[in-house]
């Protein structure tokens, strides 16, 4: 495996391996702390393409929080080998300015519902970050598949618009959310929470779950969300932002209930911001 750190660098590497004749390229997009819910997207990658490149890049653009992207993990030796392990040919780790070509900047995007509802709603600016770190990201590995994880749903959502906008040649394939053993959706922010704020965030998979069996016992899927926002609106260790039914390709907060495939939630746990979903 290569680690590759600039554009420059990428495309010398396609030239000499003739990747755009002779290969299948899969593409893993990444901020890097990379755990099993990341191994997991590039076996997935490796199993379907002839080569896989993952990124690594903590993209600036899309933290409306400067603590937030300031204290995000940056673990880069320690990544290589698990992208290694886990079957990845190239780590495409450029700087910001590097893959901007210049001082990162990400225009306004208004997309509806899928920009701006939810996530685009809590997170002011972090779609527009997205749409512009994986434009670029897509515009210099050119792959023929890239893969995303489901947990971060809205933003498969909005990968999914952004691809059928500007790169229709590359098929964005949505992987399964990987838990841990006690069912809490992994990422990259967990290695934050102390063993007490891990127990509490359990609750956020919990009451997912909850929900999802009320409506199967005959319960609205309304009331069922109505009863569990009240419930952790109750947790004194734990911050809500959001729970409610979503359609995973609109996002809008005004699609009727019968539309729903997902549900979604967003809190705070030890200051930690974490987010989680289940599909009806």
């Amino acid at each position: 495996m290569k680690i590759i750190r600039t554009p420059v660098d990428l495309k010398d590497w396609f030239n000499e391996h003739k990747v755009e004749e002779t290969n299948f390229l899969g593409f893993v997009p990444t901020m890097g702390a990379l755990h099993s819910g990341h191994a997991s997207l590039i076996e997935m990658a490796a199993h379907e393409c002839n080569k896989v490149i993952v990124s690594i890049l903590v993209n600036p653009t899309q933290f409306n929080e400067k603590n937030d992207l300031a204290s995000y993990p940056r673990t880069l030796v320690a990544d290589a080998k698990i992208a290694e392990q886990a079957g990845c040919d190239v780590v495409f780790a450029p700087t910001a300015e590097d893959l901007y070509g210049g001082t990162p900047f990400a225009e306004h995007i208004d997309w509806g519902g899928v920009t701006n509802d939810f996530e685009g709603k809590s997170r002011p600016g972090h779609f527009d970050g997205v749409i512009a770190v994986v434009d670029k990201l897509f515009q210099a590995v050119r792959p023929n598949r890239a893969y995303f994880g489901a947990k971060d749903l809205q933003q498969v959502a909005v990968i999914h618009k952004m691809a059928q906008e500007r790169h229709k040649e590359v098929q964005v394939v949505e992987c399964a959310l990987i838990r841990d053993h006690n069912g809490l959706a992994l990422s990259s922010r967990n290695v934050r929470l102390s063993q007490k704020g891990l127990k509490t965030a359990l609750i956020l998979s919990s009451e997912l779950r909850r929900i999802k069996e009320k409506r199967i016992n005959g319960t609205s899927i309304r009331q069922a969300i109505i009863e569990s926002r009240e419930l952790l609106k109750s947790q004194s260790e734990l911050e809500l932002e959001y729970i409610d039914g979503i359609n995973n390709l609109t996002f809008s907060s005004h699609d009727h209930e019968s539309v729903w495939t997902h549900i979604v939630i967003a809190a705070r746990v030890e200051g930690v911001r974490l987010i989680d979903n289940i599909k009806l």
